[in-house]
């Protein structure tokens, strides 16, 4: 696919998506937000854990930004109907930018959240790609990118 053909299909309004799709979108929004608040509330600790070493940036600001990163997110999966193929594409690689924090929190053996034990964290880890289908599968970010590949 040629850099253009994906341009114009993130560029143009999103189709209409069926109700389990919004639904989710809606659901996995309003997770976001509500992760989002914690990171700028009373889980700040919990989140700085996982905060891998070699991030070259304060814990607690790596913390505060994904917070407000994770609030927006959601709330453009919430609101931002007609742009859900974007919307649902920067949510996809927002999961797959901090995994590695869930690989650290595994091979550092931190706990937090209640991830107390190496079988838990990588249980964990289990979850993250999980995620990310579902950021693309209640978007329609697949079928866009998909029908933008054809062109």
């Amino acid at each position: 696919m040629t850099r253009a053909p994906l341009v114009s299909a993130l560029a143009r309004p999103s189709e209409p998506t069926s109700k389990a799709r919004r639904i989710g979108a809606i659901a996995l929004g309003s997770f976001l937000a509500f992760a989002g608040t914690l990171h700028l509330t009373f889980a700040r600790s919990e989140f700085q854990a996982q905060v891998p070493d070699w991030v070259p940036v304060d814990d607690d600001v790596v913390v505060l930004l994904s917070g407000v990163a994770e609030i927006s997110l959601g709330a453009a999966l919430i609101l931002l109907r007609k742009r859900r193929v974007p919307v649902g594409l920067a949510v996809a690689a927002f999961f797959v930018a901090i995994f590695p924090g869930n690989i650290s929190q595994y091979v550092t053996h931190t706990d937090a959240f209640g991830l107390n034990s190496d079988r838990d964290r990588l249980i964990r880890l289990f979850f993250q790609p999980l995620l990310v289908l579902w950021a693309l599968w209640s978007t329609g970010a697949w079928k866009g990118l998909r029908a933008a590949a054809k062109k």
